[in-house]
């Protein structure tokens, strides 16, 4: 280094001696050789004094930065001798301590053994694969002695010739009093929970007052219970609605218990054998009351929107849900459908056109549906398309269906066509999906000023934002019962075309398993107006058919099946299958006395494809959503990319583990 330096230093005058070299060889060429000898005898000298003023200037420089090196040193040594912060060696890979400042020593309190000890034995919850990862802070707290401490440092790479091993430098600071400050801050913030007895009217509805009476009482009786364990602030805001303000450290307890105020409001019981249901909404991390009152809504409205019955937590990010395993019970009303088909009819009226989507790989449901508002718009004179990229489907023949009737001619568009007509007045209706990552195009879903969403299943954490209409309906069987609901208010049966009608149909025989399973009165009213459209039962049942390898398939399928617990039945399909074959699969295993719930795996394209479905309680929605899947309460589908069989295989077991481990923990409680 010092060669270096002093080489930067020296001024660069070799060229000039060149150039006086060449001139004394010009003279001479010329014939003045004792001119020519005097010059040379001048540059000799000229040279000699150069190179001794160099030498001495060289020495200067290297006693000069020898100087600072030491005095650097020294300062080193000062500094690390004198340092104020605990400080301490030792080698990362042998964990031996290596040596250490006074202040270290007293930390510990163990001066005698200091160097003939490791750091684990001096500081069991420290942990040094930070430092030989290249980073100068300890990612976590380390507790010493009651204290907490933050930890720094670095790491001496030894040369290439030295084998005495790594050394590692930590210097610890003291940070306990401000961890201390930042975990009250954290315990006592806000928390504003708002609790709904959500069938309020179905529950009180036509009994004496004396029983309404005490069914409020007895409610509230075990709201004020819960409450009191948070020391918060609990008030009435309406007949069916309370708020409850408390510190988040009481949070945690909460989540443990699940929730158990669920059970216990579902312990009050009318005469009519009609339980109590409660929908709690929690809003949490949020930087204003106004904020966090805003987070406690939209998880009342999360949890409503899948079924009710259940806790939800949102914070700044996301939701967690708790409990809503239950299943369903039909709490709608003709006011709602009526309210959203003038808003829809508005809708379209104004757009410019309409363009329908449902989710990725539409079955029945989602095209039926599309098919549906397209009549929509068809009688109110708007372009309309559906989006159908040119991929297999398990609605290919329906969609085959649709494009051959004369008005449906260039109704069918790819999301590419599909973006370029899309203008600032479009309407996109979304269409038995409401999650954002599961549409069939999401960047002409996030190109779209105005859209709509016309969805039957539970909403997940994640959910289409901002929509100018939602019309979500998680009681409902199917999209194709919401989108016929939304034609009966806007449009005569008559005007409906028969092809129309039929691919509604299709969709709802479908979803109700050719109405055996979700219906309701409503369900029967939709399907009674298709039939009165002209759609013919005979017609769609021929969308149902399946060829003999699909039936052969299937068996196999079911042949595979094995018993989990006491009446899970899971397929696993080694060879990838259809969509549709692993749904009747699942669906006929239910036909099979003692089993109320079934599970089909099968692998497909670097993925693992689950399909669920369930007869009894169990809900195979909330065991499928642990997966990162979704539906409803009787059946639930859910995709895992990146793992075998196997993996997802047991992914699958231990949720149902932790399912039904829940459930007996209810039962003995």
């Amino acid at each position: 280094m010092y060669q270096k330096l002093t080489r930067m230093l020296a001024p660069r005058i070799g060229l000039y001696f060149a150039v006086m070299l060449a001139f004394a060889g010009v003279t001479a060429l010329l014939d003045h050789q004792k001119a020519a000898v005097a010059e040379l005898i001048v540059i000799g000298v000229l040279l000699i004094a150069y190179a001794a003023s160099a030498f001495r200037r060289k020495r200067e420089a290297d006693n000069f930065l020898k100087e600072i090196m030491d005095s650097m040193d020294q300062a080193t040594r000062e500094s690390t001798l004198n340092c104020p912060l605990p400080l301490v060696m030792f080698r990362p890979d042998t964990d031996e301590v290596v040596w250490s400042n006074d202040r270290f020593l007293r930390l510990t309190g163990d001066q005698e053994r200091m160097f003939d000890t490791k750091m684990a034995d001096l500081a069991p919850s420290f942990d040094s694969r930070w430092l030989l990862e290249g980073k100068s802070e300890c990612p976590v707290e380390v507790e010493l002695d009651g204290r907490r401490y933050q930890v720094f440092g670095d790491m001496a790479r030894p040369a290439a010739d030295q084998s005495d091993g790594l050394l590692a430098t930590t210097y610890w600071l003291d940070v306990t009093d401000l961890a201390d400050t930042r975990d009250i801050y954290k315990a006592t913030k806000p928390v504003l929970a708002l609790l709904l007895l959500d069938n309020y009217e179905d529950a009180i509805k036509g009994q004496d007052e004396n029983i309404r009476s005490a069914m409020l009482s007895d409610i509230v009786q075990r709201l004020t219970d819960w409450a009191e364990q948070s020391h918060g602030a609990f008030l009435r805001l309406d007949r069916d609605r309370y708020l409850l303000l408390f510190e988040e450290q009481y949070l945690t307890d909460y989540k443990e218990e699940k929730f158990s105020l669920l059970d216990s409001v579902r312990e009050v019981v009318n005469p009519a054998g009609i339980p109590a249901t409660l929908t709690i909404g929690i809003g949490v991390d949020a930087d204003t009351f106004d904020e966090l009152y805003r987070f406690a809504s939209l998880s009342v409205e999360m949890a409503l929107s899948r079924g009710g019955d259940q806790a939800v937590v949102k914070n700044r990010f996301t939701f967690e849900f708790f409990g809503g395993r239950s299943k369903e019970t039909e709490r709608r009303t003709k006011v709602k459908s009526r309210v959203m088909a003038s808003a829809m009819g508005e809708l379209v009226a104004d757009a410019s056109c309409v363009m329908v989507m449902g989710h990725k790989s539409p079955d029945f449901d989602a095209v039926g549906a599309a098919v549906g508002i397209c009549a929509i718009a068809r009688m109110k004179g708007v372009a309309h398309y559906i989006v159908r990229d040119h991929v297999s489907t398990p609605a290919d023949e329906l969609y085959e269906r649709v494009a051959k009737m004369p008005q449906y001619e260039g109704v069918l568009l790819d999301s590419q066509e599909a973006m370029l007509r899309a203008d600032s007045r479009s309407l996109l209706v979304v269409v038995d999906t409401n999650r954002p990552e599961q549409v069939q195009n999401r960047e002409l879903l996030d190109s779209c000023n105005k859209v709509a969403v016309v969805d039957h299943h539970r909403r997940a954490a994640t959910y289409i934002e901002g929509a100018d209409l939602n019309f979500h309906e998680p009681y409902a069987s199917s999209a194709c019962e919401l989108v016929s609901e939304l034609i009966g208010y806007l449009m005569e049966p008559a005007d409906l075309l028969s092809g129309e009608a039929e691919a509604l149909m299709a969709g709802l025989m479908l979803d109700t398993k050719n109405f055996t399973m979700r219906t309701g009165g409503r369900t029967f009213e939709a399907a009674a107006m298709l039939r009165r459209a002209g759609g013919d039962t005979g017609e769609v049942r021929k969308l149902f058919q399946t060829d003999l390898n699909d039936a052969v398939a299937k068996y196999g399928i079911i042949q595979n099946a094995k018993m989990y617990r006491k009446d899970i039945a899971i397929a696993v399909s080694r060879n990838q299958v259809g969509r549709v074959t692993a749904a009747k699969a699942a669906d006929e295993l239910l036909n099979i006395a003692g089993i109320g719930a079934s599970f089909v795996l099968y692998p497909e394209e670097g993925r693992v494809v689950i399909s669920g479905r369930s007869l009894s309680a169990t809900n195979v929605q909330v065991i499928l959503e642990a997966l990162g899947g979704g539906g409803n309460a009787g059946a639930a589908g859910a995709q895992i990319p990146g793992k075998t069989l196997e993996e997802v295989l047991s992914e699958l077991h231990a949720a149902l583990d932790r399912y039904f481990d829940g459930e007996d923990e209810k039962e003995r409680s």
